[in-house]
């Protein structure tokens, strides 16, 4: 089947739109995330997510809309619990890490009739992507967007330094609550696409190539969002070519991206080193 014969698949279409809107939240919110030095508690908030999927299937509601509470409350949980004195951050993330695990395990398990694949959620298929989901990204692109275009100075501010924000009467508590609960929605939007496994390096991956060559935290963004997409589509082809699950496959797409990046970085500056050597031998 040629490329091209593939855009006349529905699924492959909702596929495509997707991982547009995917890549659009993950590489703002993403960029946040790498600043803020948040990875550890975007993956604690990922696994926890696993509980309200466990709870949504024991109660027969739709267990991603169940995840979407589960993640935020365990983000708020894990933002007011890193804050106190009396708790090292990363016992907090463990501790919401951990229980989010083992209670969707036991709802899963106890959830009465047929149970779905429990794979689709932990290493995803994009593939199955349903036009709600989909609806699902584009708005919250679109809030990430509003939020982002309104508030990006202070949001830049608490990123690089949280105790200057404060020194300038920046309600930060309040932001660190909104963006926390954008983590936490992103991650559960991603889950189709990814899954819970892999929807960490989502937001990432292309902020850590992006920011091989820029340090400016808007081209960051900019960036991101290009080489999401890029390493949406090349893992899909993957995917197609392979017949392997999509979601290890987009990100086995966005691991060859980083490396080749970092790599042809390297080469760039050795010449460069090398070059400059020249030039002064031959002053």
């Amino acid at each position: 089947m040629d490329i091209v014969e593939l855009l006349h698949y529905t699924f492959f279409r909702h596929a495509l739109l997707g991982s547009l809107f995917a890549s659009i939240a993950c590489g703002i919110i993403g960029t946040y995330i790498v600043t803020r030095r948040l990875v550890f508690i975007s993956g604690g908030i990922t696994h926890a997510s696993f509980g309200g999927i466990g709870l949504g299937l024991y109660a027969g509601i739709s267990p991603l809309f169940s995840a979407a509470i589960f993640s935020v409350l365990s983000a708020f949980g894990v933002e007011w619990l890193s804050k106190r004195k009396d708790m090292r951050e990363d016992s907090a993330i463990a501790v919401f890490w951990t229980f989010g695990m083992a209670v969707g395990i036991i709802f899963s398990f106890l959830a009465p009739g047929f149970t779905p694949d429990l794979s689709a959620f932990l290493f995803g298929n994009i593939l199955t992507i349903t036009p709600a989901d989909i609806s699902l990204l584009a708005i919250l692109s679109i809030l990430l967007i509003l939020f982002f275009t309104l508030f990006l100075n202070p949001i830049i501010c608490i990123a690089f330094d949280r105790e200057f924000a404060c020194s300038q009467r920046i309600p930060v508590a309040l932001f660190e609550y909104i963006l926390m609960m954008f983590i936490a929605l992103t991650i559960v939007s991603c889950l189709r696409m990814v899954g819970i496994v892999l929807a960490i390096s989502l937001l990432t991956l292309p902020q850590m190539t992006a920011n091989l060559f820029t340090h400016s935290f808007k081209k960051i963004i900019w960036w991101s969002i290009i080489i999401a997409y890029a390493g949406c589509l090349g893992g899909l082809l993957i995917s197609y070519k392979l017949q392997v699950p999509s979601g290890a496959a987009i990100i086995f797409f966005s691991i060859l991206i980083y490396t080749f990046c970092k790599m042809g970085k390297s080469v760039y500056l050795c010449r460069q080193k090398k070059l400059n050597r020249i030039n002064g031998y031959g002053n």
